[in-house]
């Protein structure tokens, strides 16, 4: 059997990561059939045959205290990762967001004359300037997923391409409410409200019990809601523990996965801060956004960040067009009345709707296309 044409690795951290590498690949293997994908990814990406050396839950960790819990296992599996990668020299190394893994591993595999791609650019334009000197160390090419960002690395010497964000291309401009509802069993009169509190366990263990402490007040308050909750691989255990401890009279189905089939079904969706609020944007749906991490964490990034806004659809907006309740404002009293407003005001959430379809429209531009052809000029493939 003939060798593969072409041989990269990838680095995909999180459920976040995962998904949008999937969606690279896709455009990837159109190009070149025969290519063959390997490094760190997760479920999406190994059904799509990448070679999976070390799974991606080995970096799903958020926040500096977090980190440094996991620090030394996380150097040496970069270092691990590296001189293996550097032993097998692929064509190219494309590192899929988790910066704080990938940016130091890509300085390496340059220094050792192999290509390297970051693929989403670090939000240095919300917070972390400095990345961007850090990026330029690091990067041969960045694959941005918003319009504003190649200029602002070019600012610093860093090559870059606007690709467009792959989500909105899978994502359809119209959402499949009436399908979604069916496929998990919902009626198409019913109130619903999806609960996303993250997809990391961090995140399950910080997030979860204020925001299943919400929607217990909610359902009280309106006994007719329903509530879904899809869950991240690996965290049923620790949802349904959460579940038990904050809010065992809650009437709420858990999913294994299927967060866009919840988010097209709902009404109004209570969502955590990160990749998932810009799901829900393109999905048209209201929602509040909600954070916690631990006070240390908080306390640096409050003091790095730019921009008032930490939620994507608002970034985007330039403003808040969807509320967002951070670290001391995430109690269960105001999640629940923020989303309360949102299914008392059906002329409020119609005009979020509409924000968010042109947003839509601006991120739609076919990412696995420009992607690759920007890949395959750098490595010279054709």
């Amino acid at each position: 059997m003939d060798a593969p044409a072409l041989r990269l690795a990838m680095v995909a951290g999180e459920a976040s990561g995962d998904l949008l590498a999937a969606l690279l690949i896709g455009g990837l293997r159109e190009r070149w059939p025969q290519l063959a994908l390997q490094g760190i990814g997760g479920p999406r990406m190994t059904a799509l045959g990448f070679d999976a050396w070390w799974p991606q839950e080995r970096l799903a960790v958020r926040g500096y205290v977090e980190v440094l819990r996991h620090y030394r296992a996380l150097s040496r599996l970069r270092q691990d990762l590296g001189t293996r990668l550097i032993a097998e020299r692929p064509r190219a190394f494309i590192g899929v967001d988790a910066p704080d893994f990938n940016l130091d591993l890509e300085a390496r595999l340059k220094a050792a004359g192999i290509p390297t791609v970051h693929f989403v650019c670090p939000s240095i334009w919300a917070w972390r300037g400095g990345r961007a000197k850090r990026m330029a160390e690091s990067c041969d090419h960045v694959l941005c997923l918003f319009p504003f960002e190649p200029a602002l690395l070019a600012a610093h010497g860093v090559a870059a391409t606007y690709v467009g964000h792959p989500l909105a291309d899978a994502i359809p401009l119209e959402p499949p409410r009436a399908q979604a509802r069916a496929a998990l069993g919902l009626a198409a009169d019913d109130t619903v409200v999806a609960v996303l509190p993250g997809s990391r366990r961090s995140e399950i263990t910080a997030i979860a019990p204020v925001f299943l402490q919400a929607a217990l007040r909610l359902q009280r308050e309106r006994p007719g809601l329903r509530f879904v909750l899809p869950v991240a691989p690996g965290l049923g255990p620790l949802v349904r523990e959460q579940l038990q401890q904050h809010a065992p009279r809650l009437g709420l189905t858990l999913l294994d996965g299927r967060s866009h089939e919840a988010l097209a079904a709902c009404d109004v969706t209570l969502i955590a801060s990160g990749t998932a609020t810009l799901e829900a944007a393109l999905f048209k749906r209201p929602m509040v956004i909600g954070y916690r991490m631990h006070p240390i964490s908080w306390q640096i990034m409050k003091r790095l960040r730019y921009q008032p806004w930490v939620g994507l659809p608002n970034i985007l907006s330039r403003e808040f067009v969807v509320p967002e309740l951070i670290q001391g404002d995430c109690t269960p009293e105001a999640l629940a009345a923020a989303t309360a407003r949102w299914l008392d005001d059906p002329a409020a959430a119609q005009a979020v709707s509409a924000r968010f379809t042109d947003i839509h429209h601006t991120l739609r531009c076919d990412t696995a296309r420009r992607a690759t052809d920007a890949l395959a000029q750098l490595i010279g493939a054709a």
